[in-house]
């Protein structure tokens, strides 16, 4: 297992860090999985053999039930080193200040976690979405008072665009406040849209990038093809993140993604994880499933390095169109780009 800093922090994190999504089953986290105690405690203890060492969860993940279950299974231990990240943002509760990220909530959300994790910090707190109603600098002061007060060691953000990364950034260097250190976020073969704006602000400003749902809910498992869709999937069940908008483009890039599993004799998953492991920017994917053979599976991954060529069928088969103004800046000022420029356009030069 290889193991990255995260941002500009001094904290490695690993390759793949365990999903707790499935963990829980209750409301609409069922659609996701239902694992209980037992069977979580022991794709945990799978996960931290194979050396992974950041777990991620959220406080609304079965209404606080997965975080529970993982302080039931690492509370008073935190074996091999073990870090613990979840979030808050979503509502909790059915009051007017049971969501958000106004101080209220955000100081109530992250005791009420460290409650159920049975641990006295939390190594990595995250806004798990934006929240344009509550003043920025709130929230950052908020997330400062907590790290400070020693219940946090880190601080990240999930699912903002990039002017509320650059917003947020700003308010943190200005009043001297603790900065992001990561965003989590959604970036897969099938979904590359991280890279017009995310992956640059990630190399630009030095941040960490956990990518969440890495196998697009299961479609870039290699289980799923254009004439089939694989029985117990959540498409099946109804799930529908994340949204397909082109089925065209999504089964040409599961046929590359297949045709190199087989000439490899791994399985599609493996490649897709391996794919996004080798991105430049990309610290950590988290993986999730419902059974060992899942989580053995995709925890192979970290040991699969594709060659350039693989890379390059990849690559080319699933480019995401140049939108403007980057068009614009190839055409114009190719001779004046940056590093985190070069991420997106790089490869069109």
């Amino acid at each position: 297992m290889e193991y990255r800093l995260l941002g500009r922090s001094g904290l490695k994190i690993s390759t793949l860090t365990i999903g707790t999504m499935t963990m829980g089953g209750k409301g609409w986290a069922k659609t996701v999985g239902d694992l209980g105690v037992a069977e979580s405690r022991r794709l945990i203890d799978m996960s931290l053999d194979a050396g992974v060492n950041l777990i991620d969860t959220a406080d609304v993940y079965s209404q606080g039930v997965s975080e529970e279950i993982i302080g039931e299974i690492t509370g008073g231990t935190r074996k091999n080193g073990v870090l613990i990240a979840t979030k808050a943002r979503f509502p909790m509760g059915d009051g007017p200040n049971d969501a958000g990220s106004s101080r209220h909530h955000l100081v109530r959300a992250c005791e009420a976690s460290l409650k159920r994790l049975k641990t006295d910090v939390i190594d990595l707190y995250q806004l798990h979405e934006w929240d344009g109603q509550t003043p920025l600098e709130e929230t950052m002061e908020a997330l400062d008072r907590l790290v400070r007060q020693g219940k946090v060691r880190y601080i990240g953000c999930s699912n903002f665009s990039g002017w509320h990364i650059m917003k947020a950034l700003g308010i943190s260097e200005r009043e001297h406040r603790q900065r992001f250190v990561s965003q989590q976020i959604h970036y897969t073969l099938e979904a590359r849209d991280a890279e017009y704006e995310l992956l640059p602000i990630s190399i630009d400003q030095g941040l960490g990038v956990l990518v969440w749902s890495p196998l697009a809910g299961g479609l870039l498992s290699g289980k799923h093809r254009r004439d089939k869709t694989a029985e117990g999937s959540r498409q099946l069940a109804g799930w529908d993140e994340p949204p397909i908008r082109d089925e065209d483009r999504l089964w040409a890039i599961v046929d590359v993604l297949v045709d190199i599993a087989e000439g490899r004799g791994v399985s599609g998953a493996q490649v897709a994880l391996a794919w996004l492991i080798g991105r430049k920017s990309v610290t950590s994917v988290v993986i999730g499933g419902r059974t060992p053979e899942q989580f053995k599976d995709n925890l192979a991954a970290a040991e699969l390095v594709l060659t350039a060529e693989e890379r390059s069928r990849l690559d080319t088969v699933s480019a995401p169109p140049i939108l403007y103004p980057y068009w614009h800046q190839l055409r114009t000022a190719s001779d004046r780009l940056g590093e985190a420029d070069l991420s997106l356009l790089g490869p069109h030069l």
